[in-house]
Formats: C-alpha cells, structure tokens, sequence
C-alpha cells in the first residue's frame, strides 16, 4: 500500500493514494486535497494509508448531507411506525437540513454540528423570533446521530461525527399530578360531557389517549372486572390507524369498582343512544365513540380535553396524558409496589416507572423505614418480655 504527496500551491496539498480496486484487481489512484504543512500532509498520508491496510478507509464522496438524509428517510420508512417518520422528516427537514445540509457528508465535522446546535438554540426558529427550545435541538442530535450512524453501516463515514458532540442539556419538565381530592372534582367537572368516560379511563386506569380511543367493548371484561390494553390508535397526516401498544406487549388493568360501574352505567347509554339511530351496539363498539358510534380521533380528545378543562376554575391547566401521571402517583404514594404500577401503567421496564417517579420515593422510604423499625422494636420487647 502506497502513498505520497505533491504540493499544488503555498500550504496547499494532494494526497495521492495507490488503492486496488477490489472489483477488477487493477491499481488506480485516490486523491485527497489537503491543505496544511508538509510534516501534517505526511502525517494525514500515513493516516489514510493505514485506515486502507486495516480496512477502515472511506472513499470520499460529493454527496450532501441533504441528500443523504433523504435517502435515509426512504431506508427507515419500513422500521418506524407512520407517526415517527413524520416526526423524523419533519426535524430533519425543517431544522436539521437548513443548518448543515449543504455539507459535504464525508466532510462533516464535529465543530459544525455544534456550531449548528449553538446557532439554533440561538435562532434556529423558522419564523424568526428566536432560537429552538434545548429539547428541540435534543431531538435534532438523536436524529443526526442516528443518520450518521447509518453512512457508517453503509460505509460511507469511517467515524460518527455526532457521537462526540454533545447536544445542549434539557431540564425535564415537572409533571403535574392531581391528588385523590381534586380527581373527585375532575370526574365531577366532566361527567356531564361526553369526555367523562375517556377522563375517568386516563385518571382510574392510567390509559393513553390512543389506548382510549382504540378500545372498543370487547376489551372490557365486566365479569372479572378488567380492561384488556391490546392496541392504541395512532393519527398522522394519511389518517388514524391502529397499532400495537407503546410498550409492544398486550396488558390487563383491573377495575376500581368505581369505573366498573360508571362503564356499566356507559353501555347502557351508549346502546340506547345508537338504537335512536338505528345502530346495535356490539363487541366491535368503540368504548368511547361519537354519536353514530364512530371512533374519534386521538387530536380531537385532546382538544376536547383542553376546551372543557378551560371552563373549570377550580382545576389547574393540565394534559390529557398528566392524568396517566396522576394515576401513577397516587399508586406508587398509597405504596403499591412499584412493580405493579408498571404493569398497570404498560411500562416495558419497572426501571422507567422508578425514573419517572422518583420525586414519590422519598416519602415511600420513610414510610418503609418507619414500618421496618416498628417490626424491630415489636420484636425487641416481645424478646425481652
């Protein structure tokens, strides 16, 4: 394996590299301009030569990270549900791509994606008021990242750029949860509308919202008073479809006695109210449904959610999701264990329910160290007596 260097002009250099094309078996040559002293064109020469010998080295392309974006949007449609490839091509489009897409892929440094964080935290808004929020920019790294880490599959890149960038800090946002007391006036609020029974789903169960709009009475076991989570309803720009639940697994969520019968109390309503219009209620239902029985869409409860949240002044500002948050909270403060809480709340892991609710711990801990002494003590004075 050979390699020299040859000056163009003051400080300007070509790197000229022997390779073996492996289709033909006959030598050609590869150069690379390099710009430099002679003792650091040398040094990158010897880089180069040793990357060919240990089967590392990348021919330079002319591709464009634009480009190359594009194409690994087409690769990834297969491997991601509809809603986050809107999501993916939406960041990298719209944010990622004005930044750096110009970019040479094969020479894209780490400096500039830091630069380029840096510029949108400070301006990166497309309407020109200002910068990205932190966890925007977040979610520009993970998806940059992940595209690199593809041209290096596909070498294309020798090395991710982006594993040795660090995207900006994002603070997690605090989760605001209602207690049982203003649960109850919650439930009251809605019960008038037809958002009570999705409300009471997402406060009693711990449901999301596409797990709301996708259940339909077959999953409701009133003899053995359980729900059967199965699917979620997923809406993107084509339309509404089902898919399997966020965590991949199917799950069962026992009933307050409460919801039990305020479900019972729903169907008969419900079946009542499509009869008016000629319709049978059946197993195929949707739980929550509109007034023909057609299912609603995930952004519609949520609007819906909000609108009549508004006209409370006795509730705080919150999001249909904080009522899973809610349930969490409550479980894990009345000391369930943590491990039933995730399979209520369908977590893949009983490590991202303790994450996520960590701020409850600390009064489970005194509560358990508190039971744990008077067990001791019990048992000192009932060895003493």
């Amino acid at each position: 394996m050979k390699g020299h260097i040859r000056e163009r002009s003051p400080g300007k250099w070509a790197i000229i590299l022997d390779l073996r094309d492996p289709d033909t078996g006959k030598r050609r040559r590869k150069w690379h301009s390099f710009t430099g002293t002679k003792r650091t064109a040398q040094k990158e020469c010897a880089r180069l030569i040793t990357e060919m010998q240990g089967g590392d080295y990348v021919e330079p392309g002319k591709e464009t990270l634009a480009a190359f974006i594009d194409r690994w949007l087409d690769h990834i449609r297969s491997q991601v549900s509809p809603r986050t490839h809107e999501r993916y091509t939406e960041l990298a489009r719209k944010n990622v791509v004005p930044l750096l897409g110009s970019a040479v892929l094969t020479k894209l440094r780490p400096e500039q994606i830091s630069a380029a964080y840096t510029k949108a935290l400070v301006s990166g808004r497309r309407d020109g008021k200002g910068g990205l929020a932190p966890r925007t920019v977040h979610h520009m790294h993970r998806i940059l990242r992940q595209a690199l880490g593809q041209a290096v599959k596909w070498r294309i890149l020798a090395h991710n750029p982006a594993d040795v960038v660090d995207p900006p800090k994002v603070e997690r946002a605090k989760m605001r949860a209602f207690d049982a007391h203003e649960t109850v006036i919650l439930l009251a609020h809605f019960r008038p509308t037809r958002m009570f029974v999705p409300v009471l789903l997402g406060a009693l169960c711990g449901l999301r919202r596409g797990e709301v709009t996708a259940m339909r009475w077959r999953a409701v076991d009133f003899a053995a008073g359980q729900l059967a989570i199965v699917e979620s309803t997923e809406q993107t720009r084509a339309g509404t479809r089902s898919k399997e639940t966020k965590s991949g697994r199917s799950r069962r969520v026992a009933l307050p006695s409460y919801a039990l019968e305020e479900l019972r109390l729903h169907r008969l309503r419900q079946a009542e109210e499509l009869l008016r219009i000629g319709v049978r209620l059946t197993d195929d239902t949707y739980v929550f449904a509109q007034a023909d029985g057609a299912p609603v869409q995930p952004n519609s409860l949520t609007h819906e959610f909000t609108r009549i949240l508004a006209l409370s002044t006795a509730l705080p500002r919150v999001r249909f999701h904080d009522l899973r948050h809610s349930h969490a909270t409550q479980l894990l403060a009345s000391g369930i264990h943590p491990k039933i809480a995730q399979e209520r709340l369908g977590h893949s892991s009983v490590g991202i329910t303790l994450d996520l609710y960590s701020h409850v711990l600390p009064g489970m801990q005194e509560d358990a160290a508190a039971k744990v002494d008077a067990a001791l003590r019990a048992a000192i004075e009932k060895a003493a007596g």
